[in-house]
């Protein structure tokens, strides 16, 4: 098969190994995939991954333990997890201690024609969610956990009860967190460099500020940070207020040194966030509740993969597509 390969270097490679059965009982023909901050960031070094990158993507079943599975039209949870582990049976499957993630640890991705995932983490996508919005249903269920993990009342009658907001970052994931936000009636706002990217808010009704015009002041209830970069947190410090919290969506390999003091003094929380609600991503999807059309920059065949990504890492750039036909 075609698959776009790292290890140690980016390179395309026309004939590439199928994935192995052990990699999951659903062999799944990819139809597009999506290009993610964290694949940039594996080329860098995060994670020490070396294999097919990719882990956004929309496929179809060829074969599965599932049999009802085949021929649908399917997206994946990335996460491959034992199921028997102290934290999968406490309900933190998600971070099984045993885990392999799709495209990011010890586990081939979806920058091929075929990958493989177990059937329970495979989901049906409806015909009312076509493949471009599809390949947007992990990183979609991403910005759904901030939901899940932070109380967010957007509906309260009282400005001192109401959390006020700050998404950090106007790239892609950034863009969904504050469409996400939007739904939930939160008083949202998007810091970013490009005035390209800050119209898409403007179009979706959310409030949006280039960040040369920010002066932090400590005021913020909750910032979250999807920059992809070491000075977004540090700016997401001196924005939110005392005994506020910050979301970190970022993934970074290593880098500078940071000066964590404002956290103690602050008093700050901190929630790591990751994945999210495969199902709850989809519904939004299918209900056109979530602009994702918008934020495809470019569709690009996989044996131009290399220039995609290269193209993918430049200022301003939003979603890239790799197709397999």
């Amino acid at each position: 098969m075609r698959a776009l390969v790292f290890d140690q270097s980016l390179t395309f490679r026309p004939r590439h190994p199928e994935p192995a059965e052990t990699d999951g009982d659903a062999l799944v023909k990819v139809r597009q995939a999506g290009i993610c901050a964290t694949d940039l960031e594996i080329l860098r070094g995060y994670m020490g991954f070396s294999g097919v990158l990719g882990h956004e993507f929309i496929g179809e079943v060829v074969s599965a333990g599932n049999k009802d599975l085949v021929g649908q039209r399917v997206v994946g949870e990335i996460n491959v997890v034992c199921g028997h582990c102290d934290l999968c049976l406490s309900g933190l499957s998600s971070h099984c201690r045993n885990r392999t993630v799709l495209g990011i640890q010890k586990h081939d991705g979806a920058f091929a024609d075929f990958l493989r995932l177990p059937s329970a983490n495979l989901h049906v996508v409806p015909k009312t969610v076509d493949d471009d919005s599809g390949v947007f249903v992990e990183p979609l269920a991403a910005a759904f956990q901030v939901l899940k993990q932070i109380k967010l009342d957007g509906n309260a009658d009282s400005a001192r009860t109401r959390k006020w907001v700050t998404v950090l970052g106007d790239g892609k994931l950034g863009l969904l967190v504050a469409q996400v936000l939007r739904n939930a009636n939160c008083p949202v706002r998007v810091i970013g460099k490009h005035a390209e990217k800050l119209a898409l808010c403007e179009k979706w009704q959310i409030r949006s500020r280039p960040l040369r015009d920010i002066l932090p002041r400590h005021d913020q209830d909750v910032v979250v940070d999807c920059t992809g970069s070491a000075a977004g947190f540090e700016l997401a410090m001196q924005m939110v207020r005392p005994r506020g919290t910050i979301v970190l969506k970022s993934t970074l390999a290593a880098g500078k040194p940071m000066n964590l003091a404002p956290l103690v003094i602050g008093e700050i929380s901190v929630v790591g966030s990751r994945c999210g609600p495969f199902r709850e991503a989809i519904k939004a999807l299918a209900e056109k509740q979530v602009d994702v059309a918008s934020l495809i920059f470019r569709r690009i065949r996989l044996e131009q993969g290399v220039e995609a990504m290269d193209l993918a890492g430049r200022p301003g750039v939003l979603k890239i597509l790799l197709t397999m036909e």
